[in-house]
């Protein structure tokens, strides 16, 4: 099953309303997206770290054979 643009864009804005927030469909399948994600929360947060807070935000989108999306490659940081 895929996932719009629109709604995992809907909740990384829920999880980071602040955030700089690009996504790319990276094979145009809906199903395989890159997000970069700047926000003020990251901060002195590891890499790690941050890449969980994302995918807490995305409440279980990903989990297990029945998530709706398939593939997340994840850019964060905080903002300069």
């Amino acid at each position: 099953m895929a996932m719009s643009h629109d709604d995992l864009m809907s909740h990384l804005r829920e999880g980071f309303p602040d955030a700089e927030i690009v996504l790319t469909d990276l094979v145009g399948d809906n199903n395989h997206w890159q997000a970069e994600i700047v926000d003020e929360s990251f901060r002195g947060k590891p890499r790690v770290a941050q890449h969980k807070m994302v995918y807490a935000s995305l409440k279980g989108a990903m989990d297990g054979a029945d998530g709706e999306l398939h593939a997340l490659a994840l850019k964060t940081r905080a903002p300069a």
